[in-house]
């Protein structure tokens, strides 16, 4: 079982306002809206889908990094070495 799991209707909540956030810039662009308005929507939605990313990587260290760490070995090991990657490519996007 995954972690999000008892979060996982506020996730997708998140993720359709995020949807919805891109749609209206699609609609923004389409429609010649001024640049600093799509901007200050493109943040809007960045910000949605860094709350996803963080909630779903807080799910993943308290549930199957500790769970995968108490059993030890070589699953813990690649455990740690997936969340410290996911790290990675939150912190560079």
């Amino acid at each position: 079982m995954n972690g999000y799991v008892a979060n996982k209707e506020d996730l997708l909540n998140r993720l359709r306002r995020a949807e919805g956030q891109v749609r209206g810039i699609q609609r923004m662009v389409d429609e010649d809206v001024y640049c600093i308005d799509i901007l200050t929507q493109v943040s809007a939605a960045t910000k949605a889908l860094e709350t996803v990313a963080l909630s779903l990587l807080d799910d993943h260290l308290s549930h199957c990094v500790a769970e995968a760490s108490a059993e030890g070995g070589p699953v813990a090991e690649e455990r740690l070495r997936e969340a410290s990657a996911a790290i990675a490519r939150l912190v560079r996007s």
